[in-house]
């Protein structure tokens, strides 16, 4: 599995600040966001990293002193956001099933703002009228991505206006002159086919005519990532070049300029992040072997809820034989990370590493069995930073009310 970190610096990082634990590689941040900028039009693109995938504030200056703007999905991101230091031009706000009055603080931070529902866009005329531009979220009912539950735009999804219901969309839009500025479609997550964003692209090109105001057209994100040895993800330059071409033909068609937004996340910080956990119980039952490890579905749930594949290496025996080992974690749960996987023969008390660990990891964490999540660390410029310490007992007290006694 190709990494960008060592097996001696993810080593040392385990011995200086114990496991479980998260490794960020900044370089690695940047240069995926590079990697966009030299296959699309600066013309006519705009990227917001999608920061539901890693909010931590250190990986969010990472990005913003890469010049990348940045996408929320709820008003605590957009104010994490603000704090780092994004103006709020370039901050995107996209509201899913959200009251009105999380919609009306996202507007008077001054950034942009997506609606998603008609309910929401009628409150917004009736309040703003046409004062603020705002973007609206359209479901194409597109079916998507590498699995269901990361899949937003097909019939059955709860997110964005069915393309079903646009003259009711109009009709509110007429009523409240509301200034429609963006048309967003976001179909899922792990799409590796480039057709599916084209798709889109003709979405838009036959709604266009009815919204005048648009200026820009906001294709989500979703952009695969390679989580197996040798797998392949979006092929970005094809992306690049199809996007541009349609960009183009859309601008010429209608007479007016349009930009495309783009919203990765995963893309991002995926391959940026490994999870370092060590080997404490080896355990044989018929011919499985388990390797049981100081974590769980606590701080690393995707395999669990996506059925998602992380790779995993023996960095402490790196060239090991190599042998089929079911992981399994400590909590009281069935937290299977793998079944049957080929790993470089393992001891107790090795350190394994997963891979791909930079996405929806710590992000989705929790304190589950009343254990600690685990402590985050950013290297950068040959350098290890800790971005935030591991939990402690009284963390675990914070925001309990003291018994009284």
């Amino acid at each position: 599995m190709k990494s960008s970190l060592s097996y001696e610096q993810l080593n040392k990082a385990a011995n200086e600040y114990g496991t479980p634990l998260y490794v960020y590689h900044a370089e690695k941040i940047v240069s995926q966001f590079q990697n966009l900028l030299s296959h699309f039009s600066s013309k006519h693109t705009r990227f917001f990293y999608a920061c539901k995938a890693l909010t931590n504030i250190h990986i969010l200056d990472v990005v913003k002193r890469a010049g990348c703007n940045v996408d929320c999905s709820s008003i605590n991101e957009a104010k994490l956001a603000l704090h780092v230091g994004f103006a709020p031009e370039n901050i995107l706000y996209t509201s899913n099933s959200v009251s009105f009055e999380e919609i009306c603080e996202a507007i008077s931070l001054g950034i942009h703002v997506n609606i998603d529902s008609l309910s929401n866009l009628e409150k917004f005329g009736a309040k703003y009228g046409n004062t603020y531009p705002i973007g609206v979220r359209v479901r194409p009912n597109i079916m998507a991505g590498g699995n269901l539950k990361i899949s937003t735009g097909h019939d059955k999804s709860k997110f964005g206006i069915p393309v079903t219901q646009l003259a009711e969309l109009k009709a509110i839009q007429e009523k409240y002159h509301i200034n429609i500025a963006t048309l967003h479609i976001h179909t899922g997550s792990e799409i590796k086919d480039v057709a599916v964003f084209i798709q889109s692209a003709d979405v838009f090109d036959t709604l266009l005519a009815q919204f005048p105001t648009v200026n820009v057209l906001d294709f989500g994100g979703g952009f695969k990532v390679p989580y197996k040895p040798d797998e392949k993800g979006t092929d970005i330059a094809l992306l690049g070049s199809e996007v541009n071409k349609a960009m183009t033909r859309l601008s010429e068609k209608y007479g007016r300029p349009l930009t495309a937004w783009f919203e990765p996340g995963k893309y991002m910080v995926s391959e940026c992040g490994y999870f370092i956990a060590q080997v404490t119980v080896l355990k044989k039952s018929g011919d499985i072997q388990f390797a049981g490890i100081n974590t769980g579905l606590n701080h690393l749930i995707r395999p669990m809820f996506y059925d998602s594949y992380h790779h995993i290496d023996n960095i402490s025996n790196p060239n090991a034989q190599m042998q089929p080992y079911a992981v399994v974690g400590n909590i009281c749960e069935t937290d299977t990370f793998a079944w049957d996987r080929p790993i470089p023969n393992i001891a107790e008390g090795d350190f394994l590493v997963f891979y791909n660990a930079g996405a929806y990891g710590y992000e989705m964490a929790s304190n589950y069995n009343a254990r600690y999540k685990p402590a985050q660390i950013l290297f950068e410029n040959d350098k290890t930073t800790l971005i935030s310490r591991r939990d402690t007992f009284e963390d675990l007290l914070t925001l309990q009310i003291p018994i009284k006694k």
